[in-house]
């Protein structure tokens, strides 16, 4: 049966052989949480089995140090911040962490998810915070690769780089920067469609690629791009969203693992990963598309359920239903939920008098985890399922998610 997915991979159809998005082994400071031994026997198989030429670009931080560290000497918390809702202070903030992963990442620039998720945010930096410098260093790592996507022709993490190629010719209209990623679709599109196979299997994948398509839809004028993206959104949205729960589960494995306390498994970054596609393709779908309403209707379920599971300290924790398991909070995941949250609030999708207190809470929660000398904090590893992970650890994905926080959080401010 492995060996089956694992050919159907090489066709462009992920099935469950390890993505780049599905770590098989953590980093060592990183423990496997509670009741979930049964899933990485499973995954630890699939990658004896699966041929390595599958995964493309490496996302583990040991292979890419340019994903992100966890260093063990205890550093010192910037002081110079504020979280007042006030466009100089969220801008201040959205500086420094920029500024420090720009110095820190930039001779790592590559087409891999861990890095397009950064991408996101970088062009997501209004130019008020200093944006164009940020979206500047993306036009030469668009030059340096071509406008050409990931290797894996269907494979989503390989897709999400096209967010900001699209973003970018939205801007400069060089019809170089989107020839490309639009070739790419239109192969997917033509691939069999099976929906007991889902192209986007694991929730993760509801950020990289259906806002590539949504983009590219609203970019040609061409509806099909978004056609496409609703009906294999709803194949997985069928398969992993829990409507009793108003959550996702990160693929199929884990619907019947369990948390410490005896809850269902629901990460936090793979949740948030959700919550904050979703943000991103509402903001590109017209007002009028039919299945718009079934969209707003599973993120505004989301939220209600995502704000009822925020910590005293304005965050989440990386198991979202055993917070007691989870001694640190999770900021990848939490930095998403903000985005979202602001997104919605800002869009008129959610009332402002019920989240904005949740978004205070969260972006003030957020700063607490940046360093004096820009690091952004207590996000877990490259992962599929909640785990452990040190103060100080960062990562590039973690850093986009904060800057489209504060994107949002922006405009929300005065």
């Amino acid at each position: 049966m492995i060996i089956e997915e694992c050919a159907q991979q090489l066709s462009g159809r992920a099935i469950h052989c390890a993505s780049a998005n599905q770590a098989i082994s953590e980093p060592s400071s990183v423990r496997e949480p509670k009741h979930l031994w049964h899933a990485v026997a499973i995954a630890t198989l699939a990658l004896l089995l699966c041929s390595s030429a599958l995964y493309g670009q490496s996302t583990k931080p040991a292979d890419n140090p340019w994903v992100g560290d966890a260093p063990s000497a205890s550093l010192p918390l910037a002081s110079n911040l504020s979280p007042a809702l006030k466009r100089k202070d969220v801008s201040r903030a959205m500086r420094k962490v920029a500024n420090w992963q720009l110095a820190r990442a930039s001779d790592g620039f590559n087409r891999d998810w861990t890095f397009a998720a950064l991408y996101a945010g970088f062009m997501a930096v209004p130019e008020a915070a200093n944006g164009k410098k940020y979206q500047d260093a993306l036009l030469l790592v668009g030059k340096k690769f071509d406008w050409q996507p990931g290797p894996r022709l269907a494979h989503a993490d390989d897709l999400a780089v096209g967010q900001t190629y699209l973003d970018l010719y939205s801007r400069y209209r060089d019809p170089a920067m989107i020839v490309p990623i639009k070739e790419r679709m239109d192969a997917v599109m033509q691939l069999p469609d099976d929906a007991q196979k889902p192209l986007w299997w694991w929730c993760d994948a509801l950020f990289m690629a259906p806002p590539v398509l949504a983009k590219l839809s609203k970019v040609t004028g061409e509806r099909k791009y978004l056609d496409f993206m609703d009906h294999e959104w709803w194949i997985t949205s069928d398969l992993l969203y829990s409507p009793e729960n108003s959550l996702f589960f990160r693929d199929k494995s884990y619907f019947d693992a369990h948390e410490a306390n005896g809850n269902s498994v629901f990460w936090s970054r793979g949740n948030g990963w959700v919550f904050a596609g979703l943000a991103r393709v509402l903001a590109e779908m017209p007002a009028d598309y039919p299945s718009r309403p079934r969209y707003v209707a599973q993120f505004q379920q989301m939220a209600q359920k995502i704000a009822s599971l925020q910590g005293a300290d304005g965050l989440w924790r990386a198991g979202l239903l055993d917070e007691a398991d989870y001694e640190l909070p999770e900021i990848s995941g939490s930095a998403f939920f903000t985005y979202g949250f602001a997104y919605g609030i800002n869009s008129g999708i959610l009332d402002g008098k019920i989240y904005r207190p949740v978004v205070r809470r969260a972006w003030k929660g957020l700063l607490a985890h940046i360093y004096q000398d820009g690091r952004l904090g207590s996000m877990q590893a490259v992962g599929a399922a909640p785990g452990a992970f040190t103060p100080t650890s960062s990562y590039v994905y973690g850093t986009g998610g904060f800057l489209l926080a504060g994107s949002e959080v922006y405009r929300l401010a005065h």
